[in-house]
Protein backbone atom coordinates (compact mmCIF):
# COMPACT_ATOMS: atom_id res chain seq x y z
CA UNK A 1 0.00 0.00 0.00
CA UNK A 2 1.54 3.32 -0.98
CA UNK A 3 1.16 5.86 2.02
CA UNK A 4 2.55 9.57 1.40
CA UNK A 5 5.79 10.71 1.45
CA UNK A 6 6.92 12.38 4.86
CA UNK A 7 9.76 13.93 6.02
CA UNK A 8 10.60 15.34 9.37
CA UNK A 9 14.25 17.37 9.85
CA UNK A 10 15.57 18.31 13.47
CA UNK A 11 17.40 21.81 12.99
CA UNK A 12 19.69 23.32 15.37
CA UNK A 13 18.52 26.70 16.57
CA UNK A 14 21.43 29.27 16.74
CA UNK A 15 22.12 30.86 20.12
CA UNK A 16 19.70 33.55 20.73
CA UNK A 17 17.95 33.43 17.10
CA UNK A 18 14.99 31.62 18.29
CA UNK A 19 12.88 34.86 17.79
CA UNK A 20 14.03 35.32 14.76
CA UNK A 21 13.68 32.45 13.33
CA UNK A 22 9.91 32.84 14.86
CA UNK A 23 9.77 35.48 12.48
CA UNK A 24 11.55 34.34 10.09
CA UNK A 25 8.95 31.71 9.29
CA UNK A 26 5.53 33.17 8.07
CA UNK A 27 7.52 34.06 4.70
CA UNK A 28 9.53 31.04 4.13
CA UNK A 29 6.18 29.04 4.49
CA UNK A 30 4.38 31.50 2.15
CA UNK A 31 7.57 30.86 -0.32
CA UNK A 32 7.27 27.30 -0.30
CA UNK A 33 2.89 27.27 -0.24
CA UNK A 34 3.37 29.33 -3.50
CA UNK A 35 5.97 27.54 -5.38
CA UNK A 36 4.53 23.93 -4.28
CA UNK A 37 1.34 23.31 -4.99
CA UNK A 38 1.10 19.27 -4.40
CA UNK A 39 3.00 19.72 -0.94
CA UNK A 40 -0.29 18.28 1.63
CA UNK A 41 1.74 19.98 4.58
CA UNK A 42 4.55 21.77 5.94
CA UNK A 43 4.93 22.68 9.26
CA UNK A 44 8.07 24.16 11.39
CA UNK A 45 7.76 23.54 15.32
CA UNK A 46 9.86 24.37 18.31
CA UNK A 47 11.60 22.17 20.65
CA UNK A 48 10.19 22.82 24.43
CA UNK A 49 13.77 23.96 25.46
CA UNK A 50 13.74 26.67 21.88
CA UNK A 51 17.26 24.48 21.03
CA UNK A 52 15.71 23.25 18.10
CA UNK A 53 13.05 23.54 15.43
CA UNK A 54 11.63 20.48 13.32
CA UNK A 55 10.26 20.76 10.01
CA UNK A 56 6.98 18.09 9.14
CA UNK A 57 6.48 18.02 5.99
CA UNK A 58 3.75 15.51 4.11
CA UNK A 59 4.24 15.38 0.12
CA UNK A 60 1.53 12.98 -2.34
CA UNK A 61 4.79 10.85 -3.49
CA UNK A 62 8.57 11.30 -3.86
CA UNK A 63 8.62 14.04 -7.09
CA UNK A 64 6.80 16.46 -4.83
CA UNK A 65 9.51 16.03 -2.19
CA UNK A 66 11.99 16.06 -4.92
CA UNK A 67 10.45 19.22 -6.47
CA UNK A 68 10.74 20.96 -2.64
CA UNK A 69 14.38 20.43 -3.29
CA UNK A 70 15.10 22.10 -5.93
CA UNK A 71 12.55 25.17 -4.86
CA UNK A 72 14.90 25.02 -1.46
CA UNK A 73 18.36 25.26 -3.28
CA UNK A 74 16.96 27.82 -5.70
CA UNK A 75 16.13 30.13 -2.88
CA UNK A 76 17.58 33.36 -2.03
CA UNK A 77 15.90 32.90 1.28
CA UNK A 78 18.45 32.12 3.81
CA UNK A 79 17.48 30.19 7.04
CA UNK A 80 21.52 30.19 7.91
CA UNK A 81 21.58 33.23 10.35
CA UNK A 82 19.03 31.42 12.54
CA UNK A 83 19.64 27.83 12.47
CA UNK A 84 23.54 26.24 12.90
CA UNK A 85 22.01 22.96 10.44
CA UNK A 86 19.84 20.30 10.34
CA UNK A 87 21.01 17.28 13.27
CA UNK A 88 18.65 14.18 11.94
CA UNK A 89 16.52 13.17 9.46
CA UNK A 90 13.64 11.08 9.53
CA UNK A 91 11.41 9.68 6.43
CA UNK A 92 8.19 8.15 5.54
CA UNK A 93 8.38 5.77 2.14
CA UNK A 94 10.85 5.03 0.08
CA UNK A 95 12.94 8.25 -0.97
CA UNK A 96 15.00 8.01 -4.48
CA UNK A 97 18.75 7.67 -5.15
CA UNK A 98 18.20 11.83 -5.79
CA UNK A 99 16.67 12.14 -2.75
CA UNK A 100 19.19 10.93 -0.61
CA UNK A 101 21.98 12.53 -2.60
CA UNK A 102 19.98 16.10 -2.71
CA UNK A 103 19.76 15.70 0.75
CA UNK A 104 23.57 14.83 1.28
CA UNK A 105 24.60 18.01 -0.62
CA UNK A 106 21.84 20.30 1.34
CA UNK A 107 21.85 18.94 4.93
CA UNK A 108 25.47 17.61 5.01
CA UNK A 109 27.26 14.56 5.11
CA UNK A 110 27.17 12.05 7.92
CA UNK A 111 23.45 13.42 9.37
CA UNK A 112 21.75 10.47 10.30
CA UNK A 113 18.98 9.50 8.36
CA UNK A 114 16.46 7.65 9.81
CA UNK A 115 14.24 5.83 6.77
CA UNK A 116 10.69 3.85 7.17
CA UNK A 117 10.15 2.30 3.67
CA UNK A 118 7.26 0.52 3.96
CA UNK A 119 3.69 2.18 4.73
CA UNK A 120 1.52 -0.11 6.35
CA UNK A 121 -2.07 1.54 5.93
CA UNK A 122 -3.35 4.89 7.16
CA UNK A 123 -5.28 7.85 5.38
CA UNK A 124 -4.39 11.41 5.03
CA UNK A 125 -7.22 14.26 4.59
Amino acid sequence: MSGPFIFIATNKVRAGKLADERDRVPGWVRYIEEREPRTIGFHEYRSEDGTEVEYIQIHPDTDSFEHHLRVVAESDLSYKDTLEGTTSIRIYGQPSEAILEMLKQQAGAGIPVTVLPEHFGGFTR
